[in-house]
């Protein structure tokens, strides 16, 4: 397999859907990226690990309906050339 721009798109597209689909009480929390981790008080800068907690909250709440929509343009793009 050749590295192609579509391939790094395929990457992205799949990195994507695996942060979408992490679930936080079944697999973040026994991780110990919960909810209830990284509060800081007022005015500290947040540390990485709630950085990252909040880059995955982001990512599944907004990357949820246009993930459907580039999935499936994905997936007719494979149909149609292979």
């Amino acid at each position: 397999m050749a590295l192609t721009l579509y391939s790094l798109l395929q990457a992205a597209i799949l990195v994507l859907n695996a942060v979408s689909v992490l679930h936080e009480e079944r697999f973040l929390r026994h991780v110990g990226w919960g909810n209830d981790q990284g509060i800081g008080g007022f005015g500290e800068e947040p540390g990485i690990k709630a950085q990252l907690t909040n880059l995955i909250r982001s990512i599944r709440t907004v990357m949820r309906v246009p993930l459907i929509a580039v999935n499936s343009i994905t997936i007719i793009l494979l149909l149609l050339f292979g």
